[in-house]
């Protein structure tokens, strides 16, 4: 072995790895490493292993199925390197544990995570703790790899994230012809009515001509009174959904001209009498500890997720899994949002959508068919895994000899691009606009009177710049704060802000204002400048308040933002709030004088390990850069 291998070796013998997912790519990634001689390796992943990850996360077996994917994977390891320290956490990286001080321990971090939330954090605390982070994803055959080093390279916000596929709400809520409408129905509308926030309006019921006249039948349908009963209460949502909102949609006769009408459909038409007679009662079925295994399923005696449910069966299921939230989750009920893990809220989704998808003469789907869609799930390919995980090892050794001239972000293609499966791209340097690590200030447009504080929290400090615990100040005057420290009147006084208009509070926030926004676990912050605006669209931009400087990409997945001819309708999302790693639309160092033609053509693609990635036209690729031999 000569010097260079030699130091190579140290280098990966002495290197302390941190690793965030135990997927798809975090087993194959873990095994290589291993291989590959890495001696101290650290998992965090938070899920435990489900059925069907066996079919591509190797180092797990049936018998793992509901343990931790971190703790597995690690045994699994330590069975053929058992001379090897791997250390697992069964844990969220957001974790208030894994701060800014745990990271800096690391030589370097990989990552194989399934969403932009999670990864945006483990962006902004490499970013503070000055550790290199290589980013990765896959969606059958297509991956890449990406590696983001501080003040060398571009870092993993630097460009924009793709926009979601939408839909008119009134094709959701009146004329679905696909069965993705019946699932964004399900997902985004009832199961948010039933078990989110109560207080927020959605359009299902509001669906006669004369809203008057329907009063009396559409108040507070969603609410449950104390002593009723549990069984009444299912009846009289899916009468309401199913049944009353289809006969109001069908006395539009206009609506109606040139499309197929639907069918109101009953309670009493398709189910029993006596639910508990048939069934016996949720008291009695396998739930157990774990919220996100309750089912519904066994107590009807279903067993494969691939079976397609007939309308009975979807309406029992229905009722069983709404009566099992309210058994047994009713702790959560008002703060719940889908998440395509929860096995329940899955079975609830995809009843719904089946029942309305009978409805209106579309054809049903298996509770995996619709899984996948409601969770935006393509199947992984093991293969691909394989090989991303063997380039991020490869990049991982780059970073160890600090040999920045040779980092590459690698483009995995389903077709060969010139005789090449792999493309092979010199990374970018920072963005000077990112507010995230260069700095720059954002500027956000918004009536100042109108708007509360509330709202810049929800709608942008968390929704768009992705704060977990955010603390706003203007000037001197701290506004706002999160975290466990705080005394009673220190959160009674937050919150007391929460429901003022901006202009309102104590230190008023107007035309001309700069707030500092602060996340203080990922060690970032940033400058807001305040500019006042009287009035919105409601349409174009139904916030109310529009951000500069934090943008999103327009959709480029062939599907419309609009499946109707009226280009002014509301738009609901289809896909959740979550990417992987994604080119921009333009890159920086050619957006200036790159011709319109070869501006970067790009693929959405959505996987099961990877929400959504963007996949940059390898054609493009190498007419902007030069590629590597």
């Amino acid at each position: 072995m000569d010097t260079q291998q030699q130091q190579q070796q140290s280098s990966i013998q002495g290197a302390k790895v941190l690793m965030v997912g135990a997927g798809g790519i975090g087993c194959e990634l873990l095994k290589t490493l291993a291989l590959s001689g890495f001696q101290d390796i650290h998992i965090i992943d938070m899920d435990t292993i489900e059925v069907s990850n066996l079919n591509r996360q190797f180092l797990f077996r049936r018998s793992h199925v509901g343990q931790s994917k971190a703790k597995v994977a690690r045994d699994a390891v330590l069975r053929f390197r058992p001379h090897i320290n791997i250390r697992s956490y069964h844990a969220n990286v957001k974790n208030p544990e894994f701060d800014v001080d745990f990271f800096k321990q690391f030589d370097v971090v990989l990552n194989g995570l399934d969403n932009l939330d999670a990864r945006r954090h483990v962006n902004r605390l490499c970013l503070a703790a000055d550790v290199p982070l290589v980013e990765s994803g896959t969606t059958g055959f297509l991956g890449q790899v990406t590696v983001h080093v501080k003040g060398k390279t571009e870092c993993y916000e630097c460009q924009t994230k793709p926009a979601p596929k939408t839909y008119p709400v009134c094709t959701i809520t009146s004329t679905p012809t696909k069965f993705v409408h019946c699932i964004v129905w399900a997902k985004d509308l009832l199961f948010a009515k039933l078990f989110g926030d109560k207080n927020q309006d959605n359009d299902l019921n509001v669906r006669a001509n004369n809203a008057a006249s329907s009063s009396k039948e559409t108040e507070d349908v969603f609410e449950r009174a104390e002593d009723e009963d549990i069984d009444q209460y299912g009846r009289k949502i899916y009468d309401h959904v199913f049944g009353y909102n289809i006969e109001a949609a069908l006395s539009n006769e206009e609506t109606w001209k040139n499309r197929t009408r639907p069918r109101p459909i009953y309670s009493k038409e398709v189910l029993p009498e006596s639910l508990s007679q048939q069934n016996g009662t949720t008291q009695n079925c396998s739930a157990t500890d774990d919220d996100s295994t309750v089912s519904a399923m066994p107590l009807l005696g279903l067993k494969n997720p691939q079976e397609l449910w007939g309308l009975t069966q979807n309406s029992l299921v229905f009722i069983e899994a709404l009566k099992l939230f309210f058994a047994k989750r009713k702790k959560e009920i008002g703060h719940l949002t889908f998440d395509k893990d929860d096995q329940l809220a899955v079975e609830f989704v995809t009843a719904a959508a089946n029942i309305r998808a009978e409805s209106f003469g579309i054809p049903l789907h298996s509770l995996f068919e619709a899984k996948g869609i409601a969770g935006n799930i393509v199947h992984a390919v093991a293969t691909t895994n394989a090989i991303v995980a063997g380039l991020i090892v490869i990049e991982a050794i780059k970073v160890l000899k600090k040999d920045a001239d040779k980092y590459r972000m690698t483009y995995c293609l389903e077709h060969p691009s010139r005789k090449m499966l792999l493309m092979p791209v010199e990374p970018f340097e920072p963005n000077p606009a990112c507010y995230v690590c260069s700095k720059t200030p954002l500027v956000l447009e918004v009536n100042t009177q109108k708007s509360k504080l509330r709202d810049l929290v929800d709608k942008i400090v968390t929704a768009k710049l992705g704060m977990n615990l955010p603390l706003i100040m203007h000037g001197a005057s701290l506004l706002y704060e999160v975290g466990d420290d705080l005394d009673d009147i220190m959160v009674a006084n937050y919150n007391a802000n929460l429901e003022k208009s901006l202009s309102e509070l104590p230190s008023p926030v107007i035309n001309g204002s700069i707030l500092t926004v602060e996340d203080l676990q990922q060690e970032l912050s940033c400058k807001i400048n305040v500019k006042h605006r009287e009035e919105f669209d409601e349409e174009k931009e139904p916030e109310g308040m529009v951000l500069s400087g934090w943008t999103q990409s327009p959709a480029t997945n062939g599907e419309s933002a609009s499946t109707s001819n009226n280009e002014n309708e509301k738009a609901v999302d289809v896909t959740e709030s979550s990417s992987g790693p994604e080119m921009a639309s333009k890159k920086r160092r050619l957006s200036e004088t790159q011709p319109e033609n070869d501006k970067k053509e790009t693929e959405n693609v959505e996987s099961d390990d990877d929400e959504i990635m963007e996949i940059e036209n390898p054609v493009m690729v190498s007419k902007k850069k030069k590629r590597v031999e």
